[in-house]
Parts: structure tokens; sequence; C-alpha cells
């Protein structure tokens, strides 16, 4: 079988560029691969990379929107890093969700996701697991302490 890729394609309205900008100043190592452009200048695709993952936007008018039946999950393993990438994302006109959820100002879902929740989740006691995702349940940005007092039986 020949090399396949499987790439998440993503459809925006005209902000395809701006929402570029944004991701290359919330992830520092992001990168432009390939981009094409109309006979006007105006971005019509491009392909990113975002920390290995790569990702192509198309500027393709109205038609469609984005919508949180599709998202990025986000590994992070600190609470700096959920809170930056939360904020830098959600400036300019997006919004917090529950269980680390996040509407970018363009429109598109992300999950800011502790690698501290799977390790909670995955634990042998069940009871324990079972009071960090209640926990989880009833935050917006994911707290790593609040889900660890939790899961000790602290909260």
């Amino acid at each position: 079988m020949s090399d396949i890729t499987v790439t998440p394609f993503l459809w925006f309205d005209d902000n395809a560029e701006d929402a570029i900008a944004r991701y290359q100043k919330v992830f520092t190592d992001t990168e432009v691969v390939e981009e094409q452009r109309h006979p006007d200048g105006s971005l019509f695709l491009a392909t990113i990379r975002i920390k290995g993952q790569t990702i192509t936007l198309m500027n393709g008018g109205p038609m469609h929107k984005l919508s949180d039946a599709f998202s990025l999950a986000v590994s992070v393993e600190t609470q700096e890093e959920v809170d930056t990438i939360s904020d830098g994302l959600i400036d300019g006109g997006g919004a917090q969700s529950q269980c680390g959820w996040l509407v970018d100002a363009f429109g598109l879902s992300w999950q800011i996701v502790p690698t501290a929740l799977f390790r909670l989740f995955a634990d042998p006691d069940r009871e324990a697991a079972g009071r960090a995702q209640e926990a989880m349940m009833q935050m917006t940005r994911l707290s790593i302490q609040g889900l660890q007092d939790a899961f000790d039986g602290k909260s």
C-alpha cells in the first residue's frame, strides 16, 4: 500500500489567514507548509503544521460553518500551559466551554487537556477516578489541582 496520510481539513469563511496567524502566536512552532492563493493574492488554501500535526485550512465562503462536532485536542503537562493556550485561543471573541473545551475566535473547537486527566481516569481505584471525572464535568477550564483534589477525596 502506498504512503497514506490523514489530515484534518477545516473550512473557514474568509479568515483562515487570520486563524493561521493566531495559531502561530499560540503555538510558537507552527509552520506554514504550503499555501495556494487566488489571483488577487488572497489565501485560498493553506497547509500548516502545529506541534507536528498537519492541518489544511481553506477559505471556502460562508456555506459551511465549523462546529463542535469536530475539535482539535491539545495534550498539555502544566496548568500554565492549560491557561496560556486557552487564553490565546479565546482571545478576540472565543469562549470557554465545559470540560476543557473552548471555541476559538474563528469558530474552531479545541480541547485543552492536561495529561493528569488521563492518568487519573486510568487509575485502578475506580471510585477515585469517578470523583475526578465528576469534578471535570463541573469545570469549564480544567484545573489540574482541582482534578487531583477530587481524586484524593479532598473536595
